[in-house]
């Protein structure tokens, strides 16, 4: 039994670094070109696992060369891979990234298959959610097909943890089956109305995401660390002091050392330590996947 479903997308990278950013119709030079494997989905499952998790994820890919090394990738890095589907009618994610010398960048992401994760496909995987101890879904997958999936871990008194990136507007319902969400300031603005700027906003933001009928509320806001709000309660954590390298991927490891440490029955505050320190790590280095912290890394900087 997987202990940890992981829910989203996996695409491919493909990221040219250059001096300064193109204006419109305008070439630039270019240094270095790397391709690697991205997507919200693949760097949450990738990170529970290197973190301790047993980790199964469900995801699409088309039918093609980046679909295969994808699925083998995953396979080297101890992930379930039964539920990575292939699309033989649209092509796997690919996101085109040019990035300057201050880490600005421009990002033009083609989804593909993901975006036809169906509900029969959810359907093939029910055995997998209902035995799972916790299901984690970010929302490059279909809103309706995360609903789908949802519905199916509630109704087996599976925690369910949502990360609602990238920001947009959610259905009710959602909040509701929410045993935790984990935005950000943006995407808690976004889902409540109110400007995110310290800890007192978090807390108002937090209240509202309680009524809407989620259990805990978990809100990252970066250098600052993250506050929590369940049962009536706030609690601040902060943020491990680390020199920010690449800010990539930093919500997604977090997410994933929370759900590590809820199969491992963690209490929540020493589960927020954990993550903080593991996306400390992450943020301390260069790149995304590469950057990917192990439990035993964080465990070092916890115990340093």
């Amino acid at each position: 039994m997987c202990k940890i479903v992981v829910i989203g997308s996996t695409n491919t990278d493909m990221t040219i670094q250059c001096d300064v950013l193109p204006s419109v119709g305008e070439i630039v030079a270019g240094r270095q070109f790397r391709v690697c494997p991205g997507g919200k989905g693949a760097n949450e499952a990738i990170a529970a696992s290197r973190l301790g998790g047993s980790v199964s994820l469900i995801t699409k890919t088309g039918n093609d060369l980046f679909g295969r090394q994808a699925k083998q990738m995953f396979s080297t890095e101890g992930i379930r891979t039964d539920y990575i589907f292939a699309d033989p009618d649209h092509p796997s994610g690919v996101a085109l990234i040019m990035v300057n010398d201050s880490g600005e960048k421009y990002i033009s992401l083609a989804q593909g298959s993901i975006t036809t994760l169906s509900h029969q496909e959810i359907d093939k995987t029910r055995s997998e959610i209902m035995d799972a101890k916790v299901l984690l879904i970010e929302l490059e997958t279909p809103i309706e097909t995360a609903l789908y999936a949802a519905r199916i871990a509630a109704a087996n008194n599976v925690p369910v943890i949502i990360n609602p990136s990238p920001r947009q507007a959610l259905p009710d319902e959602l909040f509701k089956l929410s045993t935790i969400m984990i935005p950000n300031r943006m995407e808690a603005e976004k889902l409540t109305g109110v400007k995110v700027t310290d800890f007192e906003a978090a807390k108002k933001a937090a209240v509202i995401l309680a009524k809407k009928g989620v259990g805990t509320v978990i809100i990252t806001m970066g250098h600052r660390g993250a506050f929590m709000y369940r049962n009536g309660e706030s609690h601040i954590i902060d943020a491990v002091d680390t020199v920010v390298r690449d800010a990539s991927g930093a919500g997604d490891v977090f997410c994933a050392a929370i759900c590590v440490a809820i199969s491992e029955k963690m209490d929540m505050l020493d589960a927020l330590r954990m993550a903080s320190a593991a996306a400390a790590l992450q943020v301390s280095r260069e790149g995304m996947i590469d950057a990917i912290p192990y439990r035993y890394e964080v465990e070092q900087l916890m115990n340093g």
